[in-house]
């Protein structure tokens, strides 16, 4: 797939490339005649990513100051959608790669947030001010944006992502990809139809000690793996001031912070942070974390485009305490085509078990192995080298404007993410599930498929 980049530099090869590709992206080589444009370029230079090769590059002059320095017009322009969430991204990847990101758009339904980080904004924009919006439609319509931090809470993701690449805006989406698994899909469509580059928030796999246990386990270091046990962190439950039912207060829209979920009246404890442990908006530690640990999971099995064919629920204690009903513990058996076994659970870290009993276990900040001498393992030239990210942000400001594919896109996201919706619906309509990961349905079950698709609330549809 074609993948517009950002005009930092030409690629050395444009006429090999307008050579080998389509009619569609030889005539959006054929603009490179016309005088630089940032806009331009983001729009309508094509990668030259044929056969997945990446070319050399050149800067051209008129993308550099005079300094040497990215040109103020040919900075990256970043918003940000969700200032709770959303505001360490977009302050992380506006910081990791100061000089070339301008953030120029700033949208949250809170207006008092949003006026306070539109002031923090000033204090590191390049000098530049920001512009405010209530609504991220109309921030996708007028501001001029290269790329956007997707921070809404989950039931959120789907529209917002795919409307953000239908725009041809880059996308780095908080984790998990999204609220139901059909939305997740249709990402991964609009991603490779509109040729965005897109970063999900899954930023262990930018962290070293993850990357050595993924390294270790895919070059055989415990031999063939047959059992992989994760925990998402479950007996986690809505934290702080449990908040209670009344009128929203003026400075929030309510009725747009609900958007395309059901309705459910405003509840001081969910908006914000514990909207996470109510099944409307979110999906409890289990989805919460299926983004990392299960990631980290499907990375070191190999399984980033593929899931698991059979899912089985073993336990689930859901809350009760309306309207927090997400699952505080829990537990499911994922088995893949492979004979893999993912075990599913309410613990903590991410733990590869080989054939022979040899073992290896990874979480934050902690490496472990049955024998410490498998972590002191060499690596061959010729070996499985994992992709290599030393900040996650970084790496996503980096590959808009070098073309490359970052290292968690939407397919490997979706992915991950699809381990913890399968399990969920499993736990929910507690009954073994038969999937197919080629055609994404569930077999002969359709009350289990209906729970594949969102149930948007009138006008909202992807």
């Amino acid at each position: 797939m074609a993948i517009k980049k950002l005009p930092d530099s030409l690629s050395a090869s444009t006429a090999f490339v307008a050579s080998t590709a389509s009619s569609a992206t030889s005539a959006s080589f054929a603009s490179f005649a016309a005088p630089l444009s940032r806009r331009r370029f983001l729009r309508n230079a094509g990668l030259a990513a044929v056969a997945g090769a990446f070319f050399p590059s050149l800067a051209p002059a008129s993308a550099l100051g005079r300094d040497g320095k990215t040109a103020p017009s040919n900075r990256t322009t970043l918003g940000v959608v969700g200032l709770v969430q959303g505001w360490d991204g977009f302050h992380k990847c506006a910081g990791r790669r100061r000089g070339i990101v301008q953030a120029v758009a700033l949208c949250d339904v809170n207006s008092r947030r949003l006026g306070e980080k539109l002031n923090e904004t000033r204090r590191w924009s390049n000098g530049k001010d920001a512009k405010g919006y209530r609504d991220f439609r109309e921030m996708f319509e007028s501001a001029k944006l290269d790329a956007v931090v997707l921070g809404a809470p989950d039931h959120w993701h789907g529209i917002m992502g795919v409307a953000a690449a239908r725009k041809g805006i880059h996308v780095y989406g908080e984790k998990p990809l999204t609220h139901t698994l059909k939305e997740g899909r249709a990402i991964c469509d609009a991603v490779k139809q509109h040729a965005v580059i897109w970063q999900t928030g899954s930023w262990q796999r930018s962290v070293p000690n993850f990357h050595r246990a993924v390294e270790l386990v895919r070059n055989g270091r415990i031999g063939k793996v047959v059992r992989v046990e994760v925990g998402t962190l479950g007996n986690w439950g809505a934290r702080g001031n449990r908040g209670r039912s009344g009128p929203a207060p003026a400075h929030i829209d309510y009725d747009l912070w609900v958007g395309p979920a059901q309705w459910m009246n405003y509840h001081s404890g969910v908006v914000d942070f514990n909207w996470r442990w109510v099944l409307n908006f979110g999906g409890g530690n289990l989805m919460d974390w299926v983004g990392h640990h299960v990631d980290i999971a499907q990375w070191g099995t190999d399984k980033d485009r593929t899931g698991p064919v059979k899912i089985r629920p073993v336990k689930a204690d859901f809350a009760v305490d309306a309207p927090f009903d997400a699952a505080r513990s829990y537990e499911y058996e994922c088995t893949y085509a492979d004979g893999l076994v993912m075990n599913v659970n309410s613990g903590n870290g991410t733990k590869f078990i080989g054939e022979k009993g040899d073992w290896i276990f990874v979480t934050r900040g902690r490496l472990n192995a049955s024998k410490p001498s498998i972590l002191s393992e060499e690596i061959g030239f010729e070996e499985y080298h994992p992709y290599k990210s030393n900040n996650h942000w970084g790496t996503f400001i980096d590959c808009l404007r070098s073309g490359k594919e970052t290292n968690t896109p939407a397919e490997t996201a979706h992915r991950s993410a699809s381990v913890g919706h399968l399990g969920l619906i499993s736990l929910l309509v507690n009954r073994t599930l038969q999937w197919d990961p080629a055609t994404e349905t569930i077999a002969n079950d359709p009350a289990a498929n209906a729970l594949l698709y969102p149930a948007f609330r009138a006008p909202w549809a992807l």
